[in-house]
């Protein structure tokens, strides 16, 4: 009796084949629904009804560059950096526990 596929344990190459194809295809499918359906929601939204003031608008004073730069950029590091520094604090003590 003859097995389909060669040897034991062995794939034919066909199979292989088919499934590298399969998946390429399955990649390129999702990937142009997803930027369809991106491209379809940026068209759909309407940036132009912020320029309408809405009843009780009252919006305050914009914000300087350095203002900016200091709420968005700055404060997202530090934070960042002062998290980072408590995790490794308390992964040091743990250490040091375990080896007394």
């Amino acid at each position: 009796m003859r097995r389909p596929y060669g040897h034991p344990g062995r794939a034919g190459r066909a199979a292989v084949r088919y499934v590298g194809t399969v998946d390429k295809k399955n990649a390129l499918r999702a990937g142009a629904l997803t930027a369809g359906t991106t491209l379809m929601m940026l068209l759909m939204s309407s940036p132009a009804l912020a320029l309408n003031r809405d009843d009780g608008d009252d919006p305050g004073p914009g914000l300087s560059v350095m203002e900016t730069l200091g709420l968005y950029v700055a404060a997202p590091i530090v934070l960042f950096l002062v998290i980072a520094g408590l995790v490794m604090v308390g992964d040091k003590s743990r250490k040091q526990q375990k080896q007394s």
